[in-house]
């Protein structure tokens, strides 16, 4: 972490802990009120009852984050007036105005997320060090209508892992090294590897992540949170730095469903700003509570199948995979076991330029963005510009790993839209086709696989070094995907994926949340993380 941020946050965390303790009010003194892994239901009740206020829970995670970030590195900077916003909070209770569920409850954003406060939106990059935007992303505006507080940013892969092919998960130039909770030797994965670890520690209560492929999903897996990839369209992406305008999404991060699910509420709507919305709009899934979906559900009879090809890769794995599947199957669910997505004809050549297309989009939408900035700053007026700032302050920026993925990037002048056009057109069908034929011909309300492997060790020379994943064909199809804690291996979490068609989230959120209800498979990292396998 740089020494202006670290200097910022070092003082706005030692601020809050000379408040604490007159700050923390009723919530200080009632030993019946544990704010330790506290849930959204438990916030409120506290609060209606007076046992608690938004700024009593404000300071509970400012101190979790003075105590466990220098080793965690899950956060880049705290909210400057976050106190002061959840006063106003609590006012507004006090006169009986609660917006609702997430009235004052403090959110962590990923910090490609842009937030009005003196809080830049870094990308974890020193040359977005001074973004100071002075603006609300489209998601961040809703948020703060439905009562939410912004806690801060959350570090992630730097350009949210698209710089290098041989980057270390949850670094970033801005911030250092994420940590594992579970054991700091280990991998946090990413790119949203600060909001995974910020939830999982308890430094928050509820996070945002970003992902293109796998971003939020890999590392709610692998530090035992749930974690909600939504459908394309559902969520806007204005004011979030981009990778690819056809992948991009955020999504929730929470300790359990239904925390996730009011958060995805919130998150969810219509933006004029952001095209594909409009699509979403002409759907009707905007309005819905996903909360409230979860009240008395009942999965007996739906037909779930197995992806027998996301697994395989490690026997402990493996195992749990079946005690999951048998969970659901004690739960009332059907299961079609065995499936596999079928392979088109033409699948090696088009897939073969996936991350050609990515590259495609990132240098397109990433100059979009920079250009749109209200005050550029040189050394990130373009992508050229990133390229001569990080070759400038490779001490700094490329200590470990270099920029080929931008390089190669900023290189596409010869990829013809016409042939752009074309792989993406069959990316698509090809991805969407294998869910919606399984789905289809199985009459299958989800399909379930592994969501990948457990941690592996950070190395930040040869980068990272994971097995398994099944995030790529909802990735690249557009389609929602959900993953769940589905046990231990060893000491570290492994996340069960819940995938489906198109604005499913509805099903999809009330299966994983039976799932979830049935198993209790999360349990917390300790309190004090240490580094067990080195």
């Amino acid at each position: 972490m740089t020494g202006v941020c670290k200097s910022k946050l070092l003082l706005l965390l030692v601020m809050a802990g000379l408040l604490l303790f007159t700050l923390l009010g009723k919530a200080a003194d009632d030993t019946s009120l544990q704010l330790r892994e506290l849930d959204i239901r438990q916030a409120q009740q506290a609060m209606a009852d007076d046992r608690l206020t938004a700024v009593a829970l404000s300071n509970y995670y400012l101190q979790q984050i003075e105590t466990r970030n220098p080793q965690l590195h899950a956060i880049i900077t705290v909210n400057p007036d976050l106190l002061t916003q959840a006063r106003t909070l609590d006012e507004e209770r006090q006169a009986g105005n609660v917006r609702g569920p997430l009235h004052g409850i403090p959110v962590l954003l990923k910090d490609n997320i842009e937030a009005r406060e003196k809080m830049p939106t870094t990308a974890g990059s020193l040359a977005l060090l001074n973004n100071y935007t002075g603006r609300d992303a489209a998601i961040t505006k809703k948020l703060r209508a439905s009562g939410a507080l912004i806690l801060g940013k959350a570090n992630l892969s730097e350009w949210a892992n698209f710089r290098s092919t041989r980057s270390s998960s949850g670094w970033s130039g801005v911030a250092g090294q994420t940590h594992n909770p579970y054991d700091l030797a280990k991998t946090p994965c990413g790119s949203s590897s600060g909001s995974a670890v910020a939830v999982a520690a308890d430094l928050t209560l509820l996070a945002i992540g970003t992902e293109t492929d796998g971003s939020i999903t890999c590392p709610a897996s692998i530090n035992g949170v749930v974690g909600i990839k939504p459908t394309i369209g559902l969520v806007s992406r204005t004011g979030i730095v981009p990778i690819s305008h056809r992948q991009d999404s955020a999504g929730p991060m929470a300790r359990n469903v239904h925390d996730a699910a009011v958060l995805l509420t919130a998150m969810a709507g219509y933006d004029n700003t952001d095209a594909s919305t409009t699509y979403a709009l002409t759907k009707g899934v905007f309005g819905i509570d996903y909360s409230r979906r979860l009240e008395q559900i009942d999965i007996r009879g739906k037909r779930i199948g197995v992806l027998r090809g996301n697994a395989g890769f490690h026997d402990g794995v493996d195992q749990l995979f079946e005690q999951a599947i048998a969970d659901l199957s004690s739960a009332g669910a059907v299961i079609i076991d065995g499936l596999e997505f079928a392979e088109a004809e033409d699948q090696d050549q088009y897939f073969g330029d996936y991350t050609n297309t990515l590259r495609h989009d990132f240098k397109r939408d990433l100059n979009s963005y920079l250009a749109s900035l209200p005050e550029v700053p040189e050394q990130a007026a373009n992508l050229d510009a990133l390229i001569a700032f990080n070759k400038a302050n490779a001490e700094r920026e490329m200590p470990w790993f270099g920029q080929e993925l931008f390089e190669q990037s900023a290189a596409l002048i010869d990829f013809d839209d016409a042939e752009y056009g074309k792989t993406v057109a069959a990316l698509t069908r090809i991805t969407r086709n294998a869910i919606d034929t399984l789905l289809q011909e199985h009459k299958l309300a989800a399909l379930i696989a592994p969501t990948r492997g457990a941690a592996w060790s950070i190395d930040k020379i040869n980068g990272d070094a994971g097995s398994g994943g099944s995030s790529t064909y909802a990735a690249i199809s557009g389609y929602p995907h959900i993953t769940v804690p589905m046990g231990f291996i060893h000491h570290l979490p492994v996340g069960l994926s819940f995938m489906g068609t198109a604005f499913a989230e509805v099903e999809l959120i009330q299966i994983a949340h039976v799932y979830e209800q049935t198993s209790q498979r999360r349990r917390p990292p300790p309190t004090q993380s240490r580094m067990i396998m080195p």
